[in-house]
């Protein structure tokens, strides 16, 4: 179960925005959350770019940031940040980053930009996981996204097999290479209502690097923002 509550509104009255306005407004309002002396994670994706556009704002606070990937690092260092290696820093403070899909219980799929496996291992090393998403995200059940498996390319066929064999509809990623070396693999036709299980199942496909179920992994917080504001939801205790 959740609580929520919405922390931003416009004199009260509800206005239709964007998915493009969505975006900046739930990137900025997790600024309020960034605390003195963080050792901050960032993730990767649209509203990522658009937080770490916001950042410097909140440079003073932030004492060490790592990234998830490439195209986060290049974007962190061209807003003025040094960004750390997660060896050199232990466990982060706070790690935020988006999603494709999140569930009510803060389960997400991840991965649509390819960098899942260096996001889970900042989300795995993190005190505290804030997703933030543009409400379109929102659904009931994963899986009408595509589930992206990160794959070394030797197992691309035994793996695309056994992903046929649950009932999945595997199809190579096109022209890409994640930052690992590896390929993409997006799933289609996974209706998935029990996240925790297929996680453990397809990663223990020899091949597979890991998949974009984050359910071990969830989110601590999610920041979702609609017509009528940014929600706050965070599981009850």
């Amino acid at each position: 179960m959740l609580v929520s509550y919405s922390v931003y509104y416009k004199n009260n009255i509800f206005l239709k925005m964007d998915q493009n306005t969505k975006k900046h407004r739930v990137a900025e309002s997790v600024l309020d959350l960034i605390g003195n002396d963080e050792i901050l994670g960032i993730g990767s994706g649209s509203t990522v770019n658009i937080l770490i556009d916001h950042l410097p704002k909140m440079k003073n606070k932030i004492s060490k940031v790592v990234s998830s990937s490439i195209k986060s690092t290049e974007l962190l260092k061209a807003n003025g940040f040094e960004v750390s290696e997660l060896k050199s820093v232990g466990k982060l403070s706070t790690y935020i980053d988006g999603a494709d899909e999140i569930n009510g219980y803060l389960q997400m799929i991840k991965g649509g930009g390819g960098a899942l496996t260096r996001e889970k291992i900042l989300a795995h090393s993190s005190k505290r996981f804030i997703c933030i998403v543009d409400d379109s995200k929102k659904v009931n059940i994963l899986g009408n996204y595509p589930l992206p498996i990160e794959v070394i390319p030797l197992a691309q066929s035994a793996v695309a097999l056994e992903l046929i064999r649950m009932g999945g509809r595997p199809v190579l990623r096109q022209n890409f290479t994640t930052d690992n070396g590896n390929i993409i693999l997006d799933v289609h036709n996974f209706m998935i209502s029990e996240p925790l299980k297929l996680e453990k199942e397809i990663n223990n496909i020899p091949g597979v690097v890991t998949n974009g179920i984050f359910a071990l992994n969830h989110a601590d917080m999610l920041l979702s923002a609609g017509d009528n504001g940014v929600d706050i939801s965070e599981p009850i205790v």
